[in-house]
């Protein structure tokens, strides 16, 4: 169980100093990459959109949102286990004083986003505790619960009002509303979009369950076969037991009982050439750039870019 301070923590979008990379961006444009990347690997989920060509700019933190949309594209996912549609929309909106005062934003300019689903959709009571840390039910999977609260903190941490709405039987529509900007997108300041799937074996080491639960999901959308631990006295005994069929190891730095840097050496004890990707909610700085410097393969900054993920995998991957 999290202790207060891990939850609050979790819930304000995994931010320890405030947001983490906030800059302009085009929300379409986030939209279309990560449900393209989505869409790639749940072929029986039929996508419609429609965008506002001429949306607002948003002043987010990329990986943050990314991770939102996600969580809710994995929800929708399972709430259609036959398959089924999904629609993306997004729309500027203006909200006044009443509308704002009660969902404790300040008025002015929006940008909504609306994700619908055509799936089992959840009665009243679900739909009152969908945001609450740890609620979760049998029907909507794994993407519920803290997942979703996380994604309230997020959202609410920008400034920004997530709400649901749904019926039984009948599907669920999450509606977004984040405040618009003045600023205008950086035309150079578009990343790579190119998602890299792959299908070797990665052993995924985190001792936080949300992120092992979401992080697991991420790495079999883009076609790996995961293996989980949740601590480095776990991992290793993986590897000791299953050690020619892992490629690869994505290991957290921050875990108590045996730290990520000590987990590292003795992995490297039982197999020098085994491929290392090391994560942090911290920046590479510090005891991370020990471990770098000691042999590890690469590093990933939390919480995960989705599409920089699945770079940074196969960089580690296709390193010598």
């Amino acid at each position: 169980m999290h202790s207060g301070a891990d939850l609050t923590r979790q819930l304000l979008g995994f931010a320890r100093k405030g947001k983490y990379e906030v800059k302009p961006i085009n929300i379409n444009y986030l939209m279309d990459k990560t449900s393209g990347m989505f869409g790639r690997t749940k072929k029986e989920i039929t996508l419609h959109t429609r965008y506002d060509k001429a949306v607002w700019s948003v002043e987010v933190d990329q990986s943050q949102i990314e991770q939102v949309l996600l969580n809710i594209y994995i929800n929708a996912w399972q709430a259609m286990p036959e398959g089924g549609e999904r629609k993306l929309e997004t729309e500027n909106v203006i909200l006044g004083n009443d509308d704002a005062m009660a969902h404790l934003v300040e008025p002015g300019t929006f940008v909504k986003i609306s994700i619908t689903d055509a799936g089992i959709g959840m009665d009243k009571e679900t739909q009152q505790r969908i945001f609450d840390p740890f609620f979760t039910t049998k029907e909507m999977g794994r993407g519920t619960g803290l997942g979703m609260a996380t994604a309230y903190g997020i959202i609410r941490n920008h400034g920004g009002i997530i709400n649901v709405s749904s019926e039984k039987g009948k599907g669920t529509t999450f509606t977004i509303h984040l405040p618009a900007s003045e600023k205008k997108v950086a035309a150079n300041d578009t990343p790579s979009t190119e998602v890299l799937n792959g299908k070797e074996t990665i052993l995924f080491v985190n001792d936080e369950h949300m992120v092992r639960d979401v992080g697991q999901q991420i790495l079999e959308m883009l076609g790996y076969n995961v293996i989980i631990a949740s601590s480095g006295e776990e991992a290793l005994d993986t590897v000791n037991q299953d050690l020619n069929n892992i490629d690869m190891i994505i290991l957290d730095m921050i875990m108590p009982h045996m730290s990520g840097g000590e987990t590292y050496d003795r992995l490297k004890a039982i197999n020098p050439t085994i491929r290392v990707l090391l994560s942090s909610g911290y920046s590479k700085d510090g005891q991370a750039t020990e471990i770098l410097n000691r042999g590890c393969n690469g590093f990933i900054q939390k919480p995960f870019n989705t599409i920089k993920l699945s770079q940074k995998i196969k960089a580690v991957l296709d390193s010598r």
